[in-house]
């Protein structure tokens, strides 16, 4: 992924006004990320838990999401519907209003995620979830880089749509 500067990720939000992105808490690292092994950028909101954003590019294009979630509180394992990394109380249902006038109905989409949204991280296995955390597959890491991606652009397909 290409290194996106706050005001490229302000203004590629496609669920939120143009206000909420403008006071919506940025990473203040954005020089200091891993780009390169990034295939998008996710992060929590410092002062509201509750709140994360991710952006990733998307046809040549910043594309960003506000999502809304909870901490998880579960003890039993669950596994990322985006890089299908499971985890024991590491994953969060996240929900993102749909774009448009569908999402200012109330519509919304939401996936199980990793709840620190380092998902690249651990399909490069520069993040350890634990012990059985990534299942046995025959996948070149290529490949999972890919259907990560894929079901990234799923999901921003289902709130875009």
């Amino acid at each position: 992924m290409k290194p996106l500067t706050e005001q490229e990720i302000r203004t590629a939000f496609v669920n939120c006004s143009k206000g909420e992105s403008k006071r919506l808490s940025v990473p203040r690292d954005l020089a200091e990320r891993p780009w390169d092994e990034l295939d998008f950028l996710g992060w929590r909101d410092p002062q509201a838990p509750d709140r994360a954003y991710l952006a990733t590019e998307l046809d040549g294009r910043p594309v960003a999401l506000a999502l809304r979630g909870a901490a998880s509180w579960q003890t039993r394992r669950s596994m990322c519907s985006i890089c299908l990394t499971t985890h024991t109380g590491g994953v969060s249902l996240l929900v993102a209003a749909k774009a448009g006038k569908a999402g200012q109905q109330g519509n919304s989409v939401g996936a199980y995620m990793c709840s620190d949204l380092a998902c690249p991280l651990y399909v490069r296995g520069m993040k350890d979830a634990g012990v059985g955390a990534r299942l046995p597959e025959s996948l070149t890491l290529e490949e999972k880089i890919q259907r990560t991606v894929a079901n990234l652009g799923a999901f921003i397909a289902k709130v875009t749509a």
